[in-house]
């Protein structure tokens, strides 16, 4: 199967131009969300250098960021570059948990293979089995029928069924996604 970015640019903003005033653009070295502004009429969600994967993982930024969120450069979120000690690592892993759950769920919706991005190549060696895990964790959550269970976020699904419809792929269920064979 054919992976294209622009395809998701397209298929983005057919799903999400006229209803939110947001479009996915193709950006240079770093991702960055800009929301609309007097010199720009659109919000933006810019991903790197053409990465199919970097575009899923802005655009699953983007399905949960709130109102007020959106309304902020990178939605206000705290970042610390490459170079984590176990702390700063642990406290980033914390926070990209659900973001990269739904763009696990996104790779899935277009048969794209997803690996987690524990981002931290010069600091402390993350684990990434333990990561994986809570991230698939968070998948299964929010795949859930138990009503107990947080849904996958409105617009995350929207575009997952977006993606399905295109890729032709089946309704996802949680044993669609299985850890990798740790090694």
């Amino acid at each position: 199967m054919t992976h294209d970015y622009h395809d998701l640019i397209r298929l983005f903003n057919q799903t999400f131009l006229s209803t939110f005033n947001t479009e996915l653009l193709l950006g240079g070295d770093e991702p960055i969300y800009r929301p609309a502004d007097a010199t720009y009429p659109h919000h933006r969600v810019i991903f790197a250098r053409g990465f199919f994967a970097s575009a899923l993982h802005e655009i699953a930024h983007w399905t949960i960021a709130g109102e007020k969120r959106r309304q902020l450069e990178d939605y206000g979120y705290w970042y610390h570059p490459d170079g984590r000690d176990a702390d700063t690592q642990a406290a980033f892993e914390a926070v990209e948990v659900k973001p990269q759950a739904i763009e696990w769920v996104l790779s899935a919706s277009c048969g794209f293979r997803f690996q987690v991005s524990c981002d931290n190549l010069s600091g402390v060696e993350p684990d990434r089995h333990a990561f994986t895990a809570k991230v698939r964790q968070q998948v299964v959550d929010y795949l859930s029928e138990d009503s107990t269970s947080p849904a996958l976020p409105v617009r995350a699904k929207q575009f997952s069924d977006t993606l399905r419809g295109f890729y032709g792929i089946a309704p996802l269920t949680p044993n669609d996604f299985a850890l990798p064979e740790s090694g």
